[in-house]
């Protein structure tokens, strides 16, 4: 096998399309050359990226919806500002990185059982998260969100891994996965609309949470038998000879070197390295953003009862134009470059930053005036939105064709799992900086500006 500098100087570093087609079929192994695009299968490739939005999408729901109840949750069960970042931070954020490895190993170890695992996990995220509807106490809601954490971690990695093999061509597998994360923007969406419907009906959040349960439930029915694994296609880097016995072995002993190698293999690849850190810290105030950020400019525009619902409208449809963007732009680009998706991270979230800034401080430039201060945010968040979330489908089709085909799940797994670990430090931050502070309070607010400012704008510059 190549070294896996030399392969990722290849893959990422400006291999040209032929150079990256020979390779393609170069593998003496059982991983399929890619198939010709069929309008059938194209229909078909189209049906499964649905279905695997959507329940993509119902996870990032239950993720936000909380950030949309942060008042009455807190009241209801009695939270402090501390145990709110506790069950929006490391509560489910610990148990991700840990538990979507294992998850992960199983679905590359036990032939073609992507779709099963994940059709097992949706119905157990989905039910815990009807659990979370019942609790009465903050360890209640805490158990239930780690039995939730432990179902959705594996959806992102299973979900970006069968996208890549469902996908036609390299090209095809960037607008792939950018229409996959399209369901992060209608989950924060839909969570603005359902929160704002439900206020103004005078029902809560429990409810929220069981309907969500519910509809998890069916969908993910419906993910098993619309959904089959086509097995595994080639990726940028095919050749893995390394995996090859010597010898005969048991299933046990083959598995344990096999994720030794895979292991080694990864922790050898800088780019991965380089990318996973970048995108952690992207994350990270994307993270703190999504839980803080609604609650904070309802209590700043407290006359504005539209707001949240507005905010839902700007998160989905100018962060979904993004993300799709930054897939169709990485397609378009892609035998002339490979380092799209690089530049899509680096350059969108410094100049989002200053979008940013200029959101959390609009009602101050408008000198108070909250008819102002709400045009200044709007205009400030969608160019915020649009220049921040370019990246997102388009570095996790490049990783995924970057890893090697047979355990490119588990290596996705590791790169989620890093990630989690590293943003999931955003809300807990936060939660410590306003401890003791009541959630109402104009105090509350004046340090959520300062804090918010900070976080994000360094994070993401």
């Amino acid at each position: 096998m190549n070294h896996p500098s030399s392969n990722e100087k290849d893959a990422v570093q400006g291999s040209s399309a032929p150079d990256l087609e020979q390779r393609q079929g170069s593998t003496e192994h059982p991983i399929n050359a890619r198939p010709p695009q069929t309008i059938q299968r194209r229909l078909y490739t189209a049906a499964c990226i649905l279905l695997l939005l959507i329940n993509y999408f119902l996870a990032q729901y239950d993720k936000f919806i909380l950030s949309y109840f942060q008042t009455p949750l807190s009241t209801s069960i009695g939270l402090s500002a501390t145990e709110y970042g506790v069950l929006s931070g490391y509560a489910t954020g610990i148990v991700y990185a840990l538990a979507a490895i294992p998850i992960a190993y199983i679905a590359d170890t036990f032939g073609k059982a992507r779709v099963w695992v994940l059709t097992v996990a949706a119905l157990w995220w989905s039910l815990c998260v009807i659990f979370q509807s019942l609790s009465n106490n903050f360890w209640q809601i805490l158990l239930a969100r780690i039995g939730m954490g432990i179902g959705q971690s594996c959806v992102e990695p299973l979900s970006v891994s069968i996208i890549s093999d469902l996908a036609g061509g390299w090209r095809d597998v960037f607008i792939g996965e950018a229409i996959l994360y399209v369901g992060v923007y209608i989950g924060e969406a839909i969570s603005g609309q359902i929160a704002t419907a439900f206020t103004n009906n005078e029902t809560g959040w429990r409810i929220a949470l069981r309907a969500i349960g519910i509809t998890g439930l069916v969908v993910a029915v419906v993910l098993r038998i619309v959904i089959r694994d086509v097995g595994r296609n080639a990726g940028l880097i095919t050749d893995d000879s390394i995996y090859k016995e010597d010898g005969p072995t048991s299933h046990f002993q083959s598995a344990k070197r096999q994720v030794r190698l895979t292991l080694s293999y990864v922790v050898r690849l800088r780019s991965f390295w380089l990318l996973v850190l970048s995108a952690s810290i992207r994350q990270l105030a994307g993270n703190v953003f999504g839980y803080y950020m609604p609650s904070y400019l309802s209590n700043t525009y407290p006359d504005k009862d539209e707001l949240l619902s507005r905010y839902g409208i700007i998160v989905g449809v100018v962060g979904s134009v993004a993300v799709l963007t930054g897939g169709i732009s990485t397609s378009l680009l892609w035998k002339r470059t490979q380092t799209t998706p690089l530049w899509l991270t680096g350059v969108g979230g410094m100049v989002s930053s200053l979008f940013v800034l200029l959101m959390v401080f609009s009602r101050d430039i408008a000198d108070g005036n909250q008819n102002r201060g709400t045009s200044i945010l709007y205009g400030t968040m969608s160019m915020a939105y649009l220049t921040a979330e370019l990246w997102l489908g388009a570095i996790n089709g490049l990783i995924a064709l970057l890893l090697p085909p047979k355990h490119k799940t588990f290596g996705l797994a590791i790169w989620a799992a890093i990630q989690v670990l590293i943003y999931s430090s955003g809300p807990e931050i936060i939660g410590l900086a306003l401890r003791g502070l009541d959630p109402g309070s104009e105090q509350y607010t004046k340090d959520s500006q300062i804090v918010l400012a900070a976080i994000i704008t360094t994070f993401k510059g």
